[in-house]
């Protein structure tokens, strides 16, 4: 505790000291120094947000702060910027904005577009395609496109590897979903994964495998940081709903 508290105490100090070195290279001493030392934290961030933010710099964090509280304007200037330059780039980062806000077939169309050339095996774009076509419940699609990307690091245990076994028993092939499936497993970890695996599992009747399952990621529950907690939450307290529907 002592040294999370020190830890924190340094950080206002480190930003003023960086803001005042800046300042006084910059020959900005007279109202920002003031400003910094006797506003520590506050003057601080204002000093950066003004003198070292400028430019392109500042725009790009007006922008973003743009686009976090209106969505639809932050597409309209990705949709321009398309329409300027036809660029790779420009076409997959409107595509992730229509998957994050739900237009998740204006998504893959321009996904689909993107994966051709040099890009034809591009990561980022097959992991955001499996994503969108998971959405989309296009299982045939998705496992056409996880051969493509199967192999990689990146793919071992992600949310589209369980999206990939979840296609698998859509398809038809549960004996190779249930394969994927437990490569997902390990305590601690995971809990989405495991969580869809305790309900193919049920869906196969095997209530007694998925109740192991819910138990595990609930006792593992309170060995947890406070942030792990967080953000398996809600894989957590479907594992306990899970339970308490489970027949005895």
């Amino acid at each position: 505790m002592l040294l999370r508290e020190n830890y924190l105490y340094f950080i206002p100090v480190a930003l003023q000291a960086i803001c005042a070195l800046h300042c006084l290279r910059k020959g900005n001493q007279n109202k920002w120094l003031w400003i910094i030392v006797f506003l520590p934290l506050i003057g601080s961030l204002i000093y950066i947000y003004s003198e070292i933010l400028t430019g392109r710099e500042a725009q790009q964090v007006k922008s973003g702060l743009g686009s976090l509280f209106n969505p639809a304007g932050g597409i309209k200037q990705l949709e321009a910027k398309v329409k300027f330059a036809d660029t790779f780039t420009n076409k997959v980062q409107l595509a992730d904005a229509y998957l994050a806000t739900g237009q998740t077939e204006r998504a893959v169309d321009i996904y689909e577009g993107c994966l051709t050339g040099v890009f034809a095996e591009n990561e980022h774009v097959l992991l955001q395609l499996i994503e969108a076509y998971g959405r989309l419940q296009a299982w045939p699609e998705l496992i056409t496109a996880t051969r493509k990307i199967y192999t990689r690091p990146q793919f071992a245990r992600s949310r589209q590897h369980m999206l990939y076994a979840q296609a698998l028993d859509a398809a038809g092939d549960p004996a190779a979903a249930e394969t994927e499936f437990k490569k997902m497993t390990a305590r601690f970890s995971n809990f989405e994964q495991r969580y869809q695996y305790g309900q193919f599992l049920f869906r196969h009747q095997r209530g007694d495998e998925a109740a192991r399952i819910y138990q595990s990621m609930v006792d593992e529950a309170a060995q947890l940081s406070p942030r792990e907690r967080s953000a398996y939450r809600q894989w957590i307290n479907q594992a306990k709903d899970s339970l308490r529907t489970l027949p005895a």
